[in-house]
């Protein structure tokens, strides 16, 4: 059987490097794509010896050339973290936008399928919970958080156009909170931010009352649920995540009792746009996908705990 062929942008990121090893794993041949704005060449040098993995240090908002036949495209490029939106807006703008338009062309001239990376973010601070896909959102188009949202907003209906005008295969996956070991240790996010304040007894810091909700799922099970809607015959947006929701106050101190940290908690404005809730409907990922998360919130932060202790110093 030949070799299936498969572009990851993004591929040096948190996401992007899992999906790689995922996919070799699977047989695949992985061209992986990153201008390494954020991810980290660290995550991926473990392959560059597997003799099915190639990397291109590129930026995708440019055209996109690759020589070779293309079975599939995952496109996981983004700037992912709030810290990211307000140092590269415009980066963050372009890449939802114009690198998804420059793979959806790529995807239609190599006839491949591709499937893009949207967010839990496309429903912005939400009046409706847990959300379901159906739900259009509730996003301020011009806060701070707005050139994420938006581009991924974008992202979903360009796809659509692309899906209902070019007869491109498509997929829309919406993640919602993931975590797991390469998440990098600064990217401004609970877990990371948690982890690594905890790791040098430093004060924990948390914004508004603690009391605002996150629904986290590991990156093991988000893989496995990129790779079954990848597979299926679906085409509308489907909800990936973890819907056992948590307090940030309630993860703060599960992560201080599993690092047997001294810190304390510190409480801080609450940034700007900040959801309230966040926790997604599954009913579609179980019954299309047959897909629910497996792996235990402590199991998971354990794990994403020995990764912090090698990076934290």
């Amino acid at each position: 059987m030949k070799q299936k062929t498969i572009l990851i942008t993004g591929a040096a990121g948190f996401l992007g490097s899992h999906l790689s090893d995922r996919f070799i794993k699977e047989g695949f041949r992985v061209i992986g794509m990153d201008n390494l704005s954020t991810g980290s060449l660290s995550n991926i040098e473990h392959l560059f010896d597997t003799g099915n993995f190639e990397f291109h240090n590129y930026d995708i908002t440019k055209f996109v050339h690759v020589s070779r036949p293309l079975d599939y495209i995952l496109h996981f490029a983004s700037p992912a973290s709030p810290i990211d939106y307000l140092k590269i807006p415009i980066q963050t703008l372009k890449v939802g936008a114009l690198g998804t338009h420059n793979l959806l062309g790529l995807a239609k001239d190599k006839k491949a399928r591709i499937l893009v990376a949207s967010t839990s973010e496309v429903y912005g601070d939400p009046d409706v919970h847990p959300q379901v896909e159906e739900y259009w959102g509730n996003v301020n188009p011009i806060g701070p958080r707005g050139v994420y949202d938006e581009a991924k907003r974008f992202m979903e209906s360009i796809t659509m156009a692309y899906h209902n005008y070019h007869q491109v295969e498509t997929r829309i996956i919406r993640i919602f909170n993931t975590y797991g070991p390469r998440m990098r240790v600064n990217d401004g996010r609970a877990i990371p931010a948690f982890m690594s304040q905890a790791i040098k007894n430093e004060d924990i810091t948390l914004f508004g009352t603690g009391m605002q909700t996150r629904s986290f799922c590991y990156v093991d099970d988000l893989v496995e649920g990129i790779y079954r809607l990848l597979m299926s015959d679906y085409y509308l947006p489907v909800n990936i995540g973890n819907p056992q929701e948590i307090t940030l106050k309630q993860l703060a101190e599960e992560i201080i009792q599993l690092t047997g940290s001294t810190s304390k908690i510190t409480y801080h404005p609450l940034p700007v746009d900040d959801p309230k809730q966040r926790c997604p409907n599954i009913t579609k990922a179980k019954d299309l996908l047959d897909w629910s998360p497996k792996v235990e919130r402590l199991d998971g932060l354990a794990e994403t705990l020995k990764y912090f202790r090698t990076v934290v110093k």
